[in-house]
């Protein structure tokens, strides 16, 4: 599954205090519809490739028969499991 390049951006990796980071460029905040105190999610892929996301929480109690058990084992799995089940999406 392949993605058409809309833009592509660079920036330079810079100390933060006694961290190393990079800022988000404007343009990407608003592709992604980011305001401040948004949390993002970085995914790592197999092949080198970094995807960014803005975190969508979900409300788990707006649906019916589901516990935190419930819920911890879906992150668990899918934090994971997360590439193998990406894979076998793209078959």
């Amino acid at each position: 599954m392949s993605s058409v390049v809309k833009e592509m951006l660079k920036r330079k990796v810079t100390n933060i205090g006694n961290s190393s980071g990079i800022t988000i460029p404007q343009e990407v905040i608003k592709h992604l519809n980011l305001n401040k105190g948004d949390e993002v999610r970085f995914i790592l892929e197999e092949d080198g490739k970094v995807a960014l996301k803005k975190h969508e929480p979900v409300n788990y109690d707006a649906i019916e028969g589901i516990d935190q058990e419930f819920v911890d084992g879906v992150k668990d799995l899918m934090e994971n499991y997360h590439t193998t089940l990406r894979n076998l999406k793209d078959r």
